[in-house]
């Protein structure tokens, strides 16, 4: 089997549970980011939500743009590690029922869980415990799987352990080796203070096509207007989609800027909005839509996502749709 995306990232489970501003405030924890945590940790906050409706799925970034990949009706794969336990094989079960190929083997030990509070605002705050997602290695990244894609994707999360950075690395050089292009999201801001040079190591090197928000642009070049960024990047990365929230995007290729509307929603949880948008953009090119077509797409889907509760699109487009959106 061909795959359009070979994913590589942390292999979680998302618990998701809507809380209220002060209930967040009262667990400390930074508004709107994610934070690595212990298991007591997690457990005390998941203590914290008891009697708040609570959703599970299969989750991770990579994961979730994978996934998302599938709901588009492309074909994906992924290289993430779970436990030998009950929600090591919800997560494998829920992945394969979407579609996603998944080769890599569950470890001993707990599967990587994600407590996603939303709150009102539509923010959402990660708390991630990441059990034996933090052991995928080298040794987990298969050549012969790789061969098979047209892009592999890679999350910046992986960066934070020496094993998953290497995993990392290892599916990068392969994919260069077997001319399969790469694709990177940053992730999150909070890894450029920690990573910035070896990012740009990437985002200059083998790197195809680079994801982020405005704010790990910002991050990244020191400059504040949001093309004033995507050109210093573009420089560098071949083609570059830069999120701007509510305000849409901007796709890059060959020097030119690619503007990308907004759509109008009432934003409920923006939970994988940038990994759907992802989706979006890799499933759309490798099915051969132009890049202004995969990022109108894109768009779209990320919406449809931010209106939901939840990574996960609760109602797939219909083929009729997909073609209203690009006609």
């Amino acid at each position: 089997m061909q795959y359009d995306v070979y994913g590589v990232g942390n292999a979680l489970v998302d618990i998701q549970a809507r809380v209220s501003d002060e209930l967040l405030a009262e667990l400390n924890f930074p508004k709107g980011a994610m934070t690595l945590v212990g298991e007591d940790v997690q457990q005390q906050v998941l203590e914290a939500v008891q009697g708040v409706p609570i959703s599970r799925c299969a989750g991770g970034s990579a994961a979730n743009t994978v996934l998302g990949v599938a709901d588009l009706g492309g074909a994906a794969a992924y290289a993430g590690k779970v436990g030998e336990d009950s929600l090591g094989e919800f997560c494998l079960e829920d992945m394969r029922r979407i579609g996603v190929t998944i080769e890599v083997a569950p470890a001993e030990g707990a599967t990587g869980t994600c407590v996603v509070l939303i709150t009102q605002d539509a923010q959402r705050t990660m708390l991630t415990n990441l059990g034996v997602s933090a052991t995928l290695g080298p040794d987990d990244i298969d050549a012969s799987e790789i061969k098979k894609a047209k892009f592999v994707y890679v999350e910046g999360y992986l960066f934070t352990g020496e094993s998953q950075r290497e995993a990392a690395l290892k599916a990068i050089d392969l994919a260069k080796q077997h001319h399969v292009q790469v694709a990177f999201t940053v992730s999150d801001p909070f890894l450029i203070d920690s990573y910035r040079d070896e990012f740009w190591k990437l985002i200059e090197g083998p790197v195809d096509l680079l994801f982020c928000n405005l704010q790990e642009a910002r991050s990244l070049t020191g400059l504040t207007d949001p093309i004033d960024c995507a050109q210093a990047i573009h420089k560098h990365a071949k083609l570059l989609a830069l999120t701007l929230g509510a305000d849409g995007s901007i796709l890059m290729q060959d020097g030119q800027a690619i503007p990308i509307e907004g759509v109008a929603v009432e934003a409920l949880d923006t939970t994988g909005a940038g990994d759907m948008y992802a989706a979006g953009v890799l499933c759309g090119i490798t099915n051969g839509l132009s890049l202004k077509q995969a990022g109108h797409l894109a768009s779209h889907a990320a919406a449809r996502i931010v209106g939901q509760l939840g990574a996960r699109l609760q109602r797939r487009f219909t083929q009729q749709e997909i073609e209203a959106l690009l006609s």
